[in-house]
């Protein structure tokens, strides 16, 4: 056997590039066919083999023995034998045959390997998930899990990282599943949910099925943990967007955020913003932290996360490191000890781990309370706006983050037809090459000058239709005197409205005695029978009644006549 194998046109890990596998008694290692980033794996780290079909014809998945999973894909079927032989006699490892199941139903068993959790339907995988694809899980319902991956991030990468980071695979592809769900119904117990023989143990406690995956899968894939220990931990703190309360732990590279029902590791690259907002009303802070990737919750993207603090809660809080990482890795970041309110020392920690600029208010703006934040709404959502240095910030929901540079121009406006015309305003910001418009409604009227002022400051183009209405309805309310004085003028001709009708007008409604319906029983010529039967009486009876009714419907048109009395 020569001392290297070559194969061509193989895939490593779902790269977009194709390229050439070389095997050696020592390792083996893949380099893409347009140059690039080579990977490399020595032997001592497999820990076995599988031989199965796949997307590109047939696969050979590597498990490592630091509990990762490499896939080279693109072998023909003729490559077995040759193959075969490289694994048991170079790396002591038997190639195993895998044959998958191809019913397609949507029910089996899952199980938890070392690398990867696999879905099996009659005992054979379905399909396969590493654990290093999985970002976050969190428990959808009352028997169901759903499972997140990493985000794609541009496709940069070839396919593998040779580092175990989070999504480095699925990011290679044009499409990418972001999540799968699991309904797992019944209780089990914890061998059963790691493979293991129900009823091996008789003395093991029976728990929810659906809680028993989660908490396994938690700790199988290290979603809760990082590498080091806490640094820091903030406990209850209240989350606007998304809404709830979560514990906050801050790692070194990453932070927690631990919910009742949802659980998220962020790493503090994909902090984009951070922003320290005063609330109007004196007594709450908002910390806004922008993401990309966004946090997921289902179908539901979040870009920022938006934290309320009471401004004057303070905490005595000592940070979880040594002396020497102090005056190391984070000099002149981050203090041993704090004793301050806690919306400060969060974002004093924040700037220190994540090595982001702090953004707060621009100076140059408040309303006419002396306060930075704007109370409007965005439809029918009410909220707060701020003016920063280079952009606006509407929070908490839906927090929306407009730059400066990115708008077009500013429209002041009033809102056609309310009552409250005269006292509010809206502005709608409109966006660079037709990117759309965002509008901020109900706005108090005495800001209106502070506000034209800060965007012509900051270089924005200003559209002010308040004073173009103004103008126009000055215009019309002076017509409208000229035309009233002229009538005035008139003098006798005047049109006095039904004052004229009053004086001469005849009353249509008005009948005479003799025209009377109803002559015959109210006339003095009116003849009765005398009988005095009682028929006659109740038809009287009815007759009056019926008159009743029609001087009720037609109101003030007939005036009633009042009944003689003998």
């Amino acid at each position: 056997m020569a001392a290297i194998e070559s194969f061509d046109n193989i895939y490593l890990d779902l790269s977009k590039e194709s390229g050439k596998s070389r095997f050696a008694e020592n390792g083996l290692g893949w380099k893409p066919a347009g140059g690039g980033e080579a990977f490399t794996l020595d032997s001592s780290n497999i820990g076995g083999a599988q031989w199965s079909r796949a997307a590109r014809g047939y696969e050979v998945k590597i498990l490592l023995r630091s509990s990762g999973v490499v896939q080279l894909d693109g072998f023909h079927q003729e490559d077995y034998e040759r193959l075969s032989k490289i694994f048991k006699n170079w790396y002591s490892v038997n190639l195993e045959n895998k044959e998958h199941s191809l019913r397609g139903w949507n029910w089996g068993k899952a199980e938890f390997s070392k690398a990867e959790l696999t879905f099996n339907v009659q005992n054979r995988p379905a399909f396969e998930i590493p654990y290093s694809e999985i970002s976050n899980t969190n428990l959808a319902g009352r028997n169901e899990i759903a499972v997140e991956f990493a985000a794609n991030d541009g496709g940069k990468s070839n396919g593998h990282n040779g580092t175990g980071g989070k999504g480095k695979k699925a990011s290679a592809g044009k499409d990418q599943l972001v999540e799968v769900r699991f309904y797992i119904p019944g209780t089990t117990t914890r061998k059963e949910a790691e493979g293991g023989e129900a009823g091996s143990d008789a003395d093991e406690e029976e728990k929810n099925a659906v809680t028993l995956f989660y908490d396994t899968l938690i700790e199988k894939a290290e979603i809760g943990e990082t590498a080091g220990d806490t640094i820091a931990t903030f406990l209850d703190v209240l989350h606007l967007t998304p809404r709830g309360r979560f514990d906050i732990d801050m790692y070194d590279a990453s932070f927690r955020l631990r919910g009742k029902t949802y659980d998220y590791k962020i790493q503090y690259d994909a902090i984009k913003k951070f922003m320290v907002l005063p609330k109007p009303d004196d007594l709450h802070f908002l910390l806004c932290i922008g993401l990309d990737p966004p946090l997921r919750q289902g179908q539901t993207r979040y870009p920022f996360v938006v934290m309320q603090f009471k401004s004057d809660e303070e905490v005595t809080l000592d940070l979880n490191i040594t002396e020497e990482e102090l005056n190391g890795k984070y000099k002149d970041k981050l203090q041993s000890h704090y004793e301050q309110p806690l919306h400060q020392v969060v974002a004093y920690i924040f700037k220190g781990l994540a090595n982001k600029k702090v953004t707060t208010p621009a100076k140059d703006f408040t309303t006419h309370r002396q306060q930075y934040g704007i109370k409007c709404s965005i439809k029918a959502s009410e909220g707060f706006l701020y003016c920063l240095e280079k952009a606006f910030m509407f929070v908490p929901k839906p927090a929306t983050y407009i730059s400066y540079e990115q708008t077009q121009s500013i429209t002041f406006s009033r809102v056609g037809g309310a009552v409250s015309a005269l006292s509010t305003f809206d502005i709608t910001v409109h966006m660079k090459n037709g990117a759309g418009s965002s509008q901020f409604s109900n706005i108090n009227r005495e800001d209106l000058k502070a506000l034209e002022e800060f965007f012509k400051l900051k270089g924005l183009r200003v559209k002010n239709e308040i004073d173009d209405d103004t103008n126009l309805i000055a215009a019309a309310l002076g017509d409208e005197d000229m035309a009233s004085s002229d009538e005035e003028a008139v003098g006798p001709k005047a049109d006095r409205g039904s004052a004229d009708e009053d004086e001469e007008s005849v009353d249509e409604d008005f009948q005479a005695e003799s025209e009377s319906d109803v002559a015959e029983e109210y006339d003095s010529n009116h003849e009765s029978d005398g009988s005095g039967s009682e028929e006659s009486d109740v038809d009287n009876q009815v007759d009056d009644e019926d008159e009743d009714m029609d001087d009720d419907d037609e109101g003030e048109k007939r005036p009633k006549k009042k009944k003689k009395t003998a």
